[in-house]
């Protein structure tokens, strides 16, 4: 089946509501079978109030390899900062980041670096230069990517439009690092441990050892959902352990900015927009790296894709959001 074709098969449950258990499940399963016309997609998994619904491999591919998430791995960042400040490690998303990098800052810095802020890092408005498209291949290979970030020339102001750029989240892990003395991998690992399936199998550093805050992750499409269903379940584990501060989450779904690419709304690190009537927060990493949460369906929706490809200007991810779409209408 080619992509036209499934994209044809979609379509009738991205208009028609499902009207019976029934047809919600051969729903389900025919959209998950034109899905397979989808080329760049690996895996799909689909959850609805902590009830696996269906989880589907593509060419060979399984829900339980690694795969790398690309910037998805954002919103893991965004929830270990959450977590950091529940604990004390950090102030708040006021808190300014100057004074935890004085031995990184520029020679003669920039006056408005003094004004940078948690928060404007996690809602991509720091106002710095961005290091991801094409100032990306430069940025990693650079000695030292955290003072590279904070050497960048300001495009905007601290707290302006927003400015997508994995710099950004990457200062986020540097910080997490710092003020507890420990990696970004190991606070993962202790805090986010808890929640069945949830486990990161690799994890790509900086030349300082420092993880990289938003990008290189391996996780499996299973503990990419079992990381979705934390936020979902208001962040709390499926044994009611809370792991994530339920005001954390409730933030990080506020809008802050818009993404200029897409219009999408996006608060810290997550992104927000409206798809098949009902609002979704989704997680988005290169290539088609994809996890969705729709609250009010308790529904939760992880996709991987070949992460060699683009996935915006090949309107792959247009397709993943026509998915997404069809799956809410057949489970609806």
């Amino acid at each position: 089946m080619n992509r036209r074709s499934a994209l044809a098969l979609l379509a009738p449950f991205v208009l028609a509501p499902c009207t019976s258990v029934r047809a919600s499940a051969a729903g389900l399963s025919q959209v998950l079978d034109g899905a397979k016309g989808l080329g760049p997609l690996k895996t799909v998994m689909v959850a609805q109030s902590s009830t696996l619904l269906a989880a589907r491999g593509y060419r060979g591919h399984t829900v339980t390899a690694p795969t790398n998430i690309k910037s998805a791995s954002k919103s893991i960042i965004s929830a270990l900062v959450g977590i950091a400040i529940d604990k004390g490690l950090l102030q708040g998303v006021d808190q300014r980041i100057a004074p935890l990098f004085s031995g990184d800052l520029p020679p003669k810095p920039d006056p408005r670096l003094n004004a940078i802020t948690i928060g404007h890092l996690l809602s991509m408005r720091a106002g710095l230069e961005r290091t991801s498209g094409r100032n990306y291949g430069r940025w990693v290979k650079s000695a030292n990517w955290v003072r590279t970030v904070l050497a960048q020339p300001f495009a905007d102001e601290p707290g302006g439009n927003m400015l997508y750029s994995t710099g950004s989240t990457h200062l986020l892990s540097a910080l997490l690092t710092r003020v507890s003395g420990r990696s970004t991998l190991e606070l993962a690992r202790e805090w986010l441990g808890p929640a069945e399936g949830f486990a990161i199998a690799s994890w790509d550093r900086d030349p300082q050892g420092v993880y990289f805050g938003g990008n290189q992750m391996a996780m499996s499409a299973r503990s990419l959902l079992a990381f979705g269903e934390i936020y979902r379940n208001g962040g709390r584990t499926m044994g009611g352990t809370q792991l994530i501060p339920r005001d954390w989450i409730a933030r990080s779904w506020q809008p802050s900015t818009a993404s200029r690419f897409t219009g999408d709304a996006y608060g810290y690190g997550w992104f927000l927009r409206e798809i098949g009537g009902v609002e979704v927060r989704y997680a988005w990493g290169y290539g088609g790296q994809m996890l969705y949460i729709v609250p009010s369906l308790e529904l939760t929706a992880v996709m991987t894709s070949d992460d060699s490809l683009p996935a915006g200007r090949t309107g792959h991810r247009t397709d993943l959001n026509g998915l997404v779409g069809a799956i809410i209408e057949a489970v609806a």
